[in-house]
């Protein structure tokens, strides 16, 4: 690793930094390609919406079941290396799915081959989570994340695309297979990071589960962590269940799909913009800004219930992407600051964990409120509670205090 990278507080002078940019660079170009690119593959072979959710749902439950111990292995082992063999596994998995669509074998097969890849992101989420850490320092930890933020924006926007090209032209199964491909390559990168070893472990010391429990114990006596996570929990059920649940049935009645497709785009576009600014851009105490600014996120939400027509959903989607990047950088750069190197991963799996359980149970439950109470009541009456629980952290001092110099 280049200690003058580290030093100077400027990730990009780091030659593992930028060995790490690349394969993750790669890995998000290709994961961006993923959702279109199976979706359409699944109903070119089976034609079936039961299909596509149930592989869709065993690449999902594997992937949150598979956080907690995530974090303990990331905060265990070195983080390059398992970032390695997870891109490896996930590779080699996306080479099956991908051999399922263009062979048009039965889909049944997908089933094992999505819960195998689900269990590998779920690896490989606490080990990103704590691996800037590893590679930047001070301000540098900022730039670092917000350069990461720019390529994940940038490949969110570019992705879907480039994959709906592909999949119109010659299948979905090719674009699993550039999906494959990017995995494979990104595991190469992440090979030639070469970070130090980690602290040797003396016989008898400490096990994995007594890790794992510290890192609970951490995050459970930590205010400022797990109230944000609460907060989350409910923000995430809410605006996943109405967003990309009820979103397209209104959409669908109002704006039409071209409108649709306009307002997602219009997101990832001030998503993008938000990490190219957060680059240069510190604020001393962001916490209170970061959280207040999330309630802009809840605005899509309301305005669908009010079927508001295109420029005006497209112009609060794109505000909602400025303050979601704008807090994912902050978020980033104050766990990575203010958390011990070695709790890091752990830490973020509970973060991550607790926020992502809630979300099939929004999703699950949103259509059957619709259906009782209506489309409209439940999309503001869901965006009001997501804009207010983003609030109710900014009542704990300590996090109201955090700085980042």
């Amino acid at each position: 690793m280049s200690s003058a990278g580290l030093a100077s507080g400027q990730p990009l002078r780091s030659t593992a930094f930028r060995r790490f940019l690349a394969g993750q660079s790669i890995s998000l170009a290709g994961s961006a390609m993923s959702p279109v690119a199976l979706a359409f593959g699944v109903l070119e072979v089976t034609n079936s919406a039961a299909w596509l959710s149930a592989v869709t749902t065993a690449a999902l439950v594997p992937m949150v079941a598979m956080l907690l111990l995530g974090g303990g292995i990331a905060d265990r082992y070195r983080r390059d290396t398992v970032l390695c063999l997870t891109s490896l596994g996930a590779g080699l998995t996306q080479v099956g799915v991908a051999f399922v669509l263009l062979a048009h074998q039965h889909p049944a097969f997908l089933l094992p081959l999505s819960a195998l890849n689900g269990i590998f992101q779920g690896l490989t989420k606490p080990a990103l989570r704590g691996i800037v850490s590893n590679l930047a320092v001070g301000r540098g930890i900022r730039q670092a994340s917000s350069l990461l933020g720019s390529v994940r924006n940038a490949t969110r926007i570019l992705g879907p695309t480039v994959a709906g090209l592909l999949t119109a032209s010659v299948g979905g199964g090719w674009a699993i297979a550039a999906d494959a491909a990017s995995f494979l390559l990104a595991a190469a990168f992440f090979a030639r990071m070469s970070l130090p070893e980690p602290p040797r472990r003396t016989e008898g010391g400490t096990t994995m589960l007594a890790e794992l429990r510290e890192g609970w114990g951490y995050f459970s006596s930590t205010p400022w962590i797990w109230t944000v996570t609460s907060a989350f929990a409910v923000f995430n059920a809410l605006n996943l269940g109405v967003w990309q649940i009820l979103g397209p049935v209104i959409a669908n009645a109002t704006i039409g799909p071209e409108g649709w497709g306009l307002v997602l785009s219009a997101r990832g576009v001030g998503a993008l913009l938000a990490s190219v600014v957060m680059v240069r851009l510190t604020v001393r105490r962001p916490m209170v800004p970061a959280l207040s600014s999330m309630t802009m996120g809840a605005v899509p939400l309301i305005l669908l219930g009010a079927a508001a027509n295109t420029f005006w959903l497209a112009a609060a989607a794109f505000v909602a992407g400025v303050a979601s990047e704008f807090f994912t950088v902050v978020w980033e750069t104050v766990n990575n600051t203010h958390v011990p190197e070695r709790l890091l991963s752990r830490v973020g799996a509970q973060d991550e964990f607790w926020s992502f359980v809630p979300i099939p149970i929004g999703q699950l439950s949103t259509p059957i409120l619709a259906a009782v109470f209506g489309t409209a009541t439940i999309a503001v009456t869901g965006g009001g509670v997501a804009a207010v629980a983003m609030l109710v952290p900014l009542l704990v001092p300590s996090l109201r205090r955090i700085e980042i110099k």
